[in-house]
């Protein structure tokens, strides 16, 4: 089958997995509400999701000594699984089983098929290529979480669950029909896990552009869990304008991705994601004024939106090629990076909000940017703070200076 037409496809399939990575932040008021848990339990619940997720280099050795598909469908089973368990049993032990599960698999199933791509397609038409499958982003927002909020008001909060659940059957068919079997890893001496690993973490631009997803995973996930809870707080909305909200969010990533499938290549990925963490910080100085009223509070979102997913897919093809012999490795470590990021921003977001208001954890969010942008330069070489530190540190006379 044609590259181009296992891009669509996969595009589809990672649609499902967004849409139940996704729907926890516009519905986190009505799942609390359904669990008959207060709004700081599913915060941490998610803030734990998030934690989890940062061991996802335990799995990175499955992609690259079993094989890409072999990962895909390892992802699937663990999605599947916690699908199945609120279906089957609805209550906020699987539910948080399931975001957890959810998690895993996604993490198994992304850096496999971000590597697939990276095996197949060259680095410099790379960053249009992954722009499709990253479109699943943001149509996760434009069609997955409105459905999702039509079943979770007319059938509950557990609604969605038996669909995703068969949903993810069908994934698993369609990645044993349309993948072909790979080489055993037994067989290509070069993928040693402890050697990726090594070949990672002593690479000084893949630390840095793992510190990128870290800051600027934080500062977008101050607004991810915040921005259902502000809307309702602020204008009464309910869960079928909060799924309108979503889908506004979700042109707006579609959109970034469209952007980046036009220009990152062209620009350079560097340049790309210089322009859009200033871009994504400006968006979030600028929620706080505009979003006095629905319009301009939506109107901010796709600002912000459009921004962060603009950073989001130009620093994917550009992680790609850091480290091509332990493509998958640093793949996983870069998810761990954005869980990390997740997890700080998940801790952060209902403590500042409830206490202080939206204002500051706007200002957080463009603190994060500055110091993914620092973190920017260090890959570029344009600043070196990072080797001056580590070289400090290695001097012996270091506790006299």
């Amino acid at each position: 089958m044609r590259l181009r037409i296992q891009l669509v496809i996969f595009m589809f399939l990672r649609v499902i997995l967004n849409t139940m990575h996704r729907m926890v932040y516009p519905f986190l008021s009505v799942f609390a509400r359904g669990l008959g848990v207060e709004l700081s339990t599913l915060s941490q619940i998610v803030a734990t999701r998030n934690f989890v997720g940062m061991f996802g280099p335990v799995f990175a050795p499955v992609a690259d000594k079993r094989g890409r598909k072999f990962a895909m469908l390892l992802g699937i089973v663990f999605f599947t699984a916690g699908m199945l368990a609120v279906a089957l049993y609805p209550s906020l032990f699987t539910f948080g089983l399931a975001l957890l599960l959810a998690m895993l698999g996604k993490y198994l199933f992304d850096p496999a098929m971000q590597s697939y791509f990276g095996d197949r397609i060259p680095y410099e038409r790379r960053g249009t290529a992954l722009a499709i499958t990253e479109a699943a982003w943001g149509l996760s927002f434009i069609a997955g979480i409105p459905l999702m909020g039509y079943l979770i008001s007319k059938y509950g909060w557990n609604a969605p669950f038996p669909l995703l659940a068969g949903l993810g059957v069908g994934m698993f068919a369609v990645i044993v029909w349309m993948i072909p079997r790979a080489p055993h890893a037994s067989q290509q001496p070069a993928t040693d896990s402890r050697q990726n690993f090594r070949a990672v973490l002593t690479n000084l631009p893949a630390i840095a552009g793992i510190s990128i997803a870290i800051w600027a995973s934080a500062g977008n996930e101050l607004v991810n869990l915040i921005f259902g809870v502000w809307l309702e707080d602020s204008f009464g909305l309910k869960i079928a304008a909060l799924a309108g909200a979503s889908a506004v969010i979700g042109l707006s990533e579609i959109s970034g991705e469209g952007l980046v499938a036009l220009t990152t290549d062209r620009l350079g990925k560097p340049r790309a994601l210089m322009l859009g963490l200033s871009g994504n910080a400006l968006a979030a100085l600028l929620l706080p004024i505009v979003g006095r009223t629905e319009i301009g509070a939506l109107a901010g979102l796709f600002l912000f939106y459009i921004t962060f997913e603009y950073i989001m897919v130009s620093h994917i093809p550009l992680m790609t090629e850091l480290v091509p012999e332990a493509r998958a490795t640093l793949l996983s470590f870069n998810l761990t990076g954005h869980s990390l990021g997740r997890m700080i921003g998940a801790l952060l977001a209902t403590f500042i909000y409830q206490r202080f208001g939206f204002l500051p954890v706007a200002l957080m969010t463009v603190l994060f940017n500055i110091f993914a942008l620092l973190a920017l330069g260090e890959l570029t070489q344009k600043v070196v703070i990072l080797p001056r530190i580590l070289a400090w540190f290695r001097r012996p006379e270091n506790s006299e200076v």
